[in-house]
């Protein structure tokens, strides 16, 4: 539990930056002497710093894009690959921005025809020259950090279509918290888009689980099905078969 607990209070330091330690009491609901000694070992991990009345983050709070698409990368193929079987001719699917979902495209079927709703501009450069799928995207602000466009024109769109399946990316995914991510320009069209999808698919290796940050853009028992690698945590897969979530476990070849 106390572990969890310090993933948890990381990232929620790294997401904002500086904060107080009355803030980070109110939020974790503990005692002012609890988070002194959680924040002890995060100082000495040497991921956050002291400052008066609080603590600030010594990190950016997401490692960059292009390392994280390194971290995994044949575990996020697998399941990318396994992710496309799932797709079927003559649907709007909307592919999140993250890297396990950018490899999605690589591993679409060639002759259905297929459209694709996205804010992510690794999707879009890896589908434009495709000829039996057509683009939509959402956003009309580009983040460097997550190669993603984000902004509110884009919550305007999404009402205009009918998503038949949504494939998600998340920074972590909690039992109490659900799928969340960490930024706050992307979790408005992450929770409409969760919305409005016929079906929910979530593409998350198994480090996502038991981990939670700032934004809950779906609650957990409203995802459809979840393809991940081996080893997801026990008490996630009996939550899944609890509550009718199919689990597609990817083995890397």
């Amino acid at each position: 539990m106390r572990e969890r607990r310090l993933q948890e209070l990381e990232d929620y330091i790294h997401s904002l930056g500086t904060i107080s330690l009355d803030e980070l009491c109110e939020h974790f609901r503990v005692s002012k002497n609890t988070i002194r000694r959680d924040i002890q070992v995060l100082l000495e991990k040497g991921t956050v710093q002291k400052v008066y009345g609080g603590v600030t983050s010594l990190s950016q709070g997401l490692i960059p894009f292009e390392n994280r698409d390194t971290t995994n990368k044949s575990v996020k193929r697998a399941i990318a690959q396994r992710a496309a079987e799932f797709v079927e001719g003559n649907e709007l699917i909307f592919i999140d921005s993250g890297t396990t979902t950018r490899n999605l495209v690589e591993y679409l079927p060639r002759t259905a025809k297929l459209t694709i709703l996205t804010t992510s501009l690794d999707v879009i450069n890896a589908a434009s020259h495709l000829d039996n799928i057509s683009l939509l995207v959402l956003g009309n602000m580009y983040k460097r950090d997550t190669k993603s466009f984000v902004g509110s024109d884009g919550l305007l769109l999404l009402d205009k279509y009918n998503i038949n399946k949504a494939f998600m990316a998340a920074t972590g995914v909690s039992i109490t918290s659900g799928l969340t991510n960490s930024d706050v320009l992307e979790y408005e069209i992450k929770k409409r888009v969760a919305e409005k999808a016929n079906q929910l698919i979530l593409l998350a290796d198994a480090s996502k689980f038991g981990r939670s940050t700032l934004l809950t853009y779906s609650p957990l028992d409203k995802v459809d099905a979840v393809i991940t690698s081996p080893g997801i945590p026990m008490e996630y897969a009996a939550y899944c078969e609890e509550h009718g979530i199919a689990v597609h476990i990817a083995e890397e070849e």
